[in-house]
């Protein structure tokens, strides 16, 4: 009976309409989605102009991280499907491999990454950008968004803010930057996690924090004291290179209160508050303070950690006043802008007082860059 109906033109055409009508729904999806795809040839730029001893430093100390917080499986494993067969051990032996001494000061030369590593070329989650762009407020962000190419990522860039600040409140710096609540002072991340909103952590948003409620009640002590626009900047950046009385210090975000980064709103609006811990050095990626990844610049990314599994290797080709360059980045960082986002990763440029002196050092960089994710062979 199915034969005889396929004989039938009309039959036949409702056939090749719906078949049409999946495969034009499969290629959509094909395009929108994130694929990393095993890429035989890559066009890899001769120039590539990085520091191959403090990548190496960053490589060994997210290797140092693998190995020793494997209990941390949002993070610690080979990625969400990202790669069929990928296994962790073979991230790790990727990072390995690139510091060995014989190999270190070949990593800028095109045709020892051929020889030695296979290519995945990552093709970005334009669906998701498309929606994240839809419901942003912000004209610049929705342009970048919506403009991703189908085979180039977003490539943002953060820095660590330098910042003046003072050991006592001022009229200027008026604003907190606060350790941990009294309350959770001395509780592991899981057993605050499991008293939840009955500690003052998970109780206030960031516009009731700048308003005064952890102070007039003296729910947690100030470590420092900034100027508001300087506190959303830190709480953006996630990092902090403190000029405080005359002394550099270093602070670092510890947990937060719960609530997700609103991708579609401006930083002033966020609601998402950080406490903060003091550090030795500009830190990355790490499931305590204690154990979080020490960073360099210009040899770390930030991006989907959930997604793509901590330590990956990524070579990016962007251009520099229209000229294609090369650089080699591990990701040892995340950030809230980051959640259900696989069309970027975020470049740390170093430290800067604010966007104006951000922007004239780093303005000849381009917005998206063709990426690979490189596994040893």
């Amino acid at each position: 009976m199915i034969f005889a109906n396929a004989l039938k033109p009309k039959y036949l055409l409702k056939q090749l309409i719906g078949y049409s009508a999946i495969l034009l729904l499969l290629s959509f999806t094909m395009v929108t989605r994130a694929e990393f795809i095993l890429d035989s040839n890559p066009s890899i730029s001769a120039d590539m102009p990085f520091n191959a001893e403090s990548l190496c430093r960053v490589a060994n100390n997210t290797q140092a991280y693998l190995t020793k917080y494997q209990d941390d499986t949002f993070a610690v494993h080979a990625g969400e499907n990202i790669i069929k067969g990928l296994t962790l051990s073979r991230v790790q032996e990727t990072l390995v491999f690139m510091c060995k001494p014989e190999n270190k000061s070949k990593l800028n030369q095109g045709e020892f990454l051929k020889q030695h590593f296979d290519f995945y070329r990552w093709y970005p989650e334009k669906k998701q950008a498309n929606v994240f762009a839809q419901k942003s407020t912000n004209k610049v962000k929705t342009r970048l968004l919506t403009n991703i190419p189908k085979d180039q990522i977003l490539l943002t860039k953060y820095y660590t803010k330098l910042l003046n600040a003072s050991s006592v409140k001022t009229a200027v710096y008026d604003q907190a930057l606060y350790a941990l609540p009294f309350d959770e002072q001395a509780l592991t991340l899981a057993e605050a996690d499991a008293k939840g909103n009955q500690l003052t952590r998970f109780k206030y948003t960031r516009q009731e924090v700048i308003a005064g409620k952890l102070l007039n009640n003296k729910l947690a002590k100030p470590l420092i004291w900034l100027t508001e626009d300087a506190l959303h900047d830190v709480l953006l950046q996630g990092t902090g290179v403190m000029n405080v009385d005359g002394k550099v210090r270093y602070f670092n975000v510890h947990r937060n209160n719960g609530i997700a980064y609103n991708y579609a709103i401006g930083k002033k609006e966020q609601a998402r508050y950080w406490y903060f811990a003091e550090v030795p050095s500009v830190l990355g990626y790490g499931k305590t303070i204690d154990a979080k990844i020490a960073l360099e610049s210009d040899v770390a990314f930030a991006g989907n950690v959930k997604s793509l599994g901590l330590g990956k290797l990524f070579l990016i080709n962007h251009a520099v006043d229209g000229v294609t360059q090369g650089a080699l980045g591990v990701l040892a960082d995340q950030g809230g802008a980051f959640d259900n986002n696989l069309f970027q990763l975020d470049w740390l440029k170093g430290s800067y007082y604010g966007w104006k002196d951000y922007y004239e050092a780093n303005k000849h960089l381009s917005d998206y860059a063709s990426a690979w994710l490189l596994l040893k062979k």
